[in-house]
């Protein structure tokens, strides 16, 4: 069975970094995309960045609020995807999930109806 698992998230203060990772187990998959998405209490879930994945090297996407200052890369060896945050702000502070879709991508989607497995979500705190 597919899985995804989170890692990484804490309390950081406004300035600082950490880096997310998202674990892929469960299947051995050719083409796919991860994203990374993020809901804040009271808001709705949004996209963060994505990746394709494929045997060459896949795109990636930010969203706006992100761009600059957080970086997704991949680890093919461990099936792990990270996303590096750094300069963070308290308005980061939300629940981060990776979600995965199967499929080829020119580009990867920032859609979050589009993916159809989720992890469990990592929290990430922004605070002085």
């Amino acid at each position: 069975q597919l899985q995804l698992v989170e890692s990484g998230g804490g309390l950081v203060q406004p300035g600082g970094s950490l880096r997310l990772s998202c674990g892929v187990s469960g299947f051995t998959l050719d083409y796919y995309a991860i994203g990374w998405f993020r809901q804040a209490p009271g808001k709705e879930r949004e996209g963060v960045s994505c990746i394709s994945i494929s045997r060459s090297d896949g795109s990636t996407d930010y969203a706006d609020s992100v761009k600059g200052r957080f970086t997704i890369s991949r680890d093919n060896a461990k099936n792990t995807v990270h996303l590096q945050m750094n300069s963070l702000k308290h308005e980061d502070t939300a629940v981060y999930y990776c979600a995965l879709v199967l499929g080829l991508f020119r580009r990867c989607p920032l859609f979050k109806s589009t993916y159809n497995y989720w992890g469990q979500g990592t929290q990430v705190t922004v605070s002085s």
